[in-house]
């Protein structure tokens, strides 16, 4: 059993690039690194099943790539691309006519949404399911573990199938989320590997011996006919996916099916979602007592959409089913997934009440205060149906408030941690670094979610770490830290950096600043620390920073003195994976980089502890007007209501001096 700790990205790159022989490729945030780890790999030397080096060629566009995949795949070459968003729309002429002609090609997809009123770079659905009529079959991952397992499904069962398959997860909520997983080796796959429908494959496409001509062109006479003539292939398509799910089960031990249940068997209230939410669904359920009997389906297999596999795995005790979307359609009765479920109701003999709604659009958080809200909504008489979560729609009224069901929820046992940075100080680095020091030494598991601001370089980065003894389901932002690193003195006046602070938590803050001097920390910041009773400890990185000759880097420097403070780990077992971490790290930017990271480890006697007893604070007033602009900058975005928004997306000019 061979554990690593990898984000979902790198995690099904690995497994791309073993079952590919041809990657064209085009960047686009958030997929980029799984074309940058097959590179890496490629670089290596890493072979994949086939005894060869994977063939990357970078395109000029989507739309290259899709068609040099389509091309490839024509001439009988394995191929897979990675995409997103506009990526994944610009790719669908081509995409149609891998799917016409039965062609399996691999696309990954680190799912984001689709610029509409205005870009967002995070994740939701629109993309998927603006393409989902294209003919490829779809397989969602909801985990850093699933994004691996079944990235080798997908590959697996478009070659027995004959038909393409897009795979994908949560684009940065779980494509950059770090996570322990227990990694597939080289033997297992082979295993998998369907030898006998590869050599199929290669002899039914191009092929001078056996000439024929793909791309021609029909009339009415004839193209409806033909359209239809490959229904046999996506009627067996969920059994051979089935089937591959049950074969990868005898050889790994972990289990999946087209639909998973999990909850009572005797479920009165059933959760249909898909994604990285339904981890979040599943950690309420488990750590709830709730009165109600409750179930929820995960949607694996999302195309085809079997009404078998669904209504099997429905418990026969359901009487209302909410569904879950991460899209939304305008216009239309309902979104996609709520539509397909609504289809697969209709060949019942039993009346089951079914309402539906919206979550996480553009990244937004959904927890278990949103799952709390959405529960109470479906034990109501008169749910409301459609409904949004997560924010306050004071203009159409279809928000679901916060509920009191939150109060049935006990969290599980984890160590939670924050850290703020500024964008390229080193800060995510370092804490990428910390997570998998933690998750490799020890028999812990491991948690890292790392939220960037979209104006990347020099703004506001956060670092969401977890360390727990069993799995970490709560897929997140962290709520209640047991520690919290400010790497930044100027935050203090511009965030809220200690609204997140558990009580009696932990407080390490960079800063000139020592015992003297502290009196001069702002007010609010002073008496936060001072309710929630917490241990206050300062460190001049900077300083040590510059005598070590590393410049603004202050992230060794700070990541040596939470190992220092948490003792997570023993702090020497810390200091020597440290070691071969900077020399693995900065070795390429030669011995005296090295030297000075590893001498910057050396903080035992540079940490400060200060005495919160002391201080005083003045109470302040707070200006409550909302201006959009200063609201957000301020990190307070997720309390604006929809009414304080154009309809069309539309702001103001002359406003980036508010942030400055």
């Amino acid at each position: 059993m061979k554990y690593k700790v990898l984000d979902a990205n790198a995690a099904c790159a690995r497994i791309a690039y073993k079952f590919s022989e041809l990657a064209p490729i085009y960047p686009i945030t958030p997929s980029s690194p799984m074309a940058e780890e097959c590179e890496h790999l490629k670089n290596i030397g890493e072979k994949n099943l086939f005894g060869e080096k994977l063939t990357l060629v970078e395109m000029q566009s989507e739309a290259g790539a899709s068609g040099a995949l389509h091309g490839g795949l024509l001439g009988g070459v394995l191929g897979v691309t990675f995409t997103a968003s506009q990526g994944l729309l610009l790719m669908l002429p081509n995409m149609f006519k891998m799917a016409g002609e039965c062609l399996p090609a691999v696309i990954h997809v680190s799912a984001r949404a689709v610029a509409s009123h205005a870009l967002s770079i995070f994740g939701d659905h629109s993309d998927v399911m603006a393409t989902r009529s294209s003919g490829f079959a779809y397989l969602c991952s909801s985990s850093v573990q699933e994004a691996q397992d079944l990235a080798a499904i997908a590959h697996i069962s478009a070659i027995k199938s004959q038909l393409p398959f897009v795979h994908f997860f949560d684009g940065f909520r779980t494509s950059h989320e770090i996570q322990k997983i227990e990694t597939l080796t080289d033997k297992e796959l082979l295993k998998l590997l369907p030898q006998k429908e590869i050599a199929i494959f290669k002899q039914r496409c191009l092929n001078p011996q056996l000439p024929k001509q793909f791309g021609t062109a029909q009339n009415p006479d004839v193209f409806f006919q033909n359209r239809e003539a490959n229904n046999l292939l996506y009627q067996k398509l969920p059994n051979i996916v089935m089937q591959n799910m049950e074969d990868f089960e005898k050889l790994t031990g972990r289990s999946y099916k087209p639909f998973d249940y999990v909850g009572d068997k005797n479920a009165k209230y059933v959760i249909v979602s898909m994604g990285s939410s339904v981890e979040t669904i599943e950690d309420f359920l488990n750590n709830s007592k709730l009165k109600e009997k409750v179930g929820l389906i995960k949607v694996r297999l999302y195309r085809p959409f079997s009404k078998g596999y669904f209504l099997n795995i429905l418990p026969k005790t359901a009487k209302k089913i909410v569904v879950l979307d991460r899209t939304k359609e305008s216009g239309s009765v309902g979104e996609p997934l709520y539509l397909d479920v609504c289809a697969c109701l209709n060949a019942l003999d039993r009346k089951i009440e079914i309402i539906h709604g919206r979550y996480g659009l553009g990244g937004k958080e959904f927890d278990s205060n949103s799952v709390a809200s959405i529960l109470e909504n479906l034990f109501a008489n008169n749910s409301i149906s459609p409904f949004t979560v997560g924010i306050e729609d004071d203009k159409t009224n279809l928000s679901l408030k916060n509920s009191n069901l939150i109060d049935s929820y006990t969290p599980p046992k984890e160590y939670e941690m924050l850290f703020y940075g500024l964008g390229s100080d080193g800060t995510i680095s370092a804490n990428k670094n910390s997570i998998k020091t933690i998750g490799e030494n020890t028999n812990k598991f491991v948690q890292g979610y790392f939220e960037y601001d979209s104006k990347k370089s020099g703004s506001l980065t956060v670092s969401h770490l977890r360390v727990s003894n069993k799995p970490i389901k709560r897929i997140y932002e962290v709520k209640n830290a047991d520690f919290i690193a400010i790497h930044n003195f100027s935050f203090l006046t511009r965030f809220k950096t200690l609204d997140r602070l558990k009580n009696g938590g932990i407080v390490l803050l960079n800063t000139k600043l020592n015992k003297k001097d502290i009196s001069c920390l702002p007010n609010s910041f002073k008496k936060e620390l001072i309710e929630k009773n917490a241990k206050l400890f300062v460190i001049d990185a900077v300083k040590i920073a510059g005598k070590h000759n590393l410049g603004s880097k202050i992230n060794t420097v700070m990541q040596s003195a939470f190992f220092y403070l948490t003792n997570i780990i023993e702090y020497e077992q810390f200091l020597y994976s440290a070691k071969e971490f900077i020399t693995k790290t900065y070795g390429k930017k030669g011995e005296e980089v090295v030297k000075n990271n590893i001498e910057a480890l050396d903080i035992a006697n540079e940490i400060e502890k200060i005495d919160i007893k002391n201080l005083t604070f003045k109470e302040e007033k707070f200006n409550e007007k909302k201006d959009i602009i200063k609201t957000i900058s301020q990190r307070n975005g997720n309390s604006l209501p929809v009414s304080a928004f154009s309809v069309d997306g539309s702001v103001e000019t002359n406003t980036s001096k508010l942030e400055k």
